[in-house]
């Protein structure tokens, strides 16, 4: 009764109005780490609910909707950022139960057995052997699961906007200091991309490196910006026509000068962390978003409904 209580709401509010929602991981079993995550059980409620109520689209069709005044009431993308194996072996399986499209911004620089930084610094501190961490000249003790995963959140926030190759050196240096070894590869290879193409998924750009693109001189953000187009399209043999900026915050990741940039690159969209819906006046290369982060299906269902606000 609730839900369609909501749905009748959200059709009196939502014309001309895109949410597009942003995932990273669907995990097949829950992880203490990063209880943020949903797992596949949560993932198939939620898209369950998105069949049910909303009008899914593949952002393709939303930015046509969105030029011709045309959009569907309660219209909703659902996109994945990084390129994490379990959005080909766990989420889209789901999506396609429920034929929901999806994109996924694939960052290429980690297609070959390496997996991205912060998950490598995540993994030191999940270590359930290890109770304590070398972090340069610091000693730390490792508590609970909220204790690891308050000061992994620390670490990554020290060393997000540190240079890319000093921030990989200093993951190196963690590594070696505390004689870890390396997780199993967590994102797609080429040929796993292809796949997830193959199976209908659109799949974006999301630079080489996952930089802080404000961050770098102009010169490397157009190589990273460039160069992951380039790869995706040698791997999948078509147009990759949209971008996720990494992080994604408007002024602060990226800047007008990165916007230039992806729109002589050639793409016909890109996306942000910013939270909020996108009109037929919104930028289509600062197109908003936002995390589902809710629990359970009626405040999932209610917090979709407050973004028409």
């Amino acid at each position: 009764m609730l839900h369609n209580a909501l749905e009748k709401l959200a059709n009196q509010l939502s014309r001309n109005k895109l949410s597009i929602l942003i995932y990273h991981q669907v995990l097949a079993e829950p992880d203490p780490m990063r209880p943020s995550e949903p797992t596949a059980a949560v993932f198939d409620w939620q898209m369950q609910l998105l069949s049910k109520y909303f009008c899914p689209l593949s952002l393709d069709q939303a930015l046509h909707h969105l030029e011709q005044n045309t959009l569907p009431r309660n219209s909703v993308c659902v996109t994945f950022d990084d390129g994490y194996l379990n959005n080909l072996t766990v989420a889209q399986p789901i999506l396609a139960k429920y034929g929901i499209p999806a994109t996924v911004y694939v960052a290429t620089g980690f297609s070959h057995g390496r997996n991205m930084w912060n998950d490598r610094l995540i993994h030191l501190f999940a270590d359930p052997q290890k109770q304590q961490l070398q972090l340069n000249d610091e000693i730390l003790t490792l508590g609970d699961w909220d204790d690891r995963r308050t000061k992994a959140q620390q670490w990554l926030k020290k060393l997000k906007y540190l240079p890319l190759a000093q921030r990989l050196e200093q993951i190196d240096l963690l590594y070696q200091q505390n004689n870890a070894s390396e997780q199993s590869a967590l994102m797609m290879t080429a040929e796993q991309i292809r796949q997830l193409s193959e199976c209908g998924i659109t799949i974006g750009a999301h630079t080489v490196n996952h930089p802080i693109l404000k961050v770098l001189p102009e010169h490397e953000q157009l190589a990273e910006i460039q160069k992951s187009k380039q790869q995706l399209e040698t791997w999948l043999k078509q147009p990759v026509l949209h971008f996720a900026y990494p992080n994604g915050v408007e002024g602060v990741d990226f800047d007008d000068v990165t916007v230039k940039l992806v729109q002589n690159a050639g793409f016909s969209s890109a996306v942000v962390t910013n939270w909020g819906i996108s009109t037929p006046v919104t930028q289509r290369l600062k197109l908003k978003r936002f995390t589902p982060w809710d629990k359970t299906p009626l405040r999932f269902h209610l917090r979709l409904v407050m973004r028409y606000f």
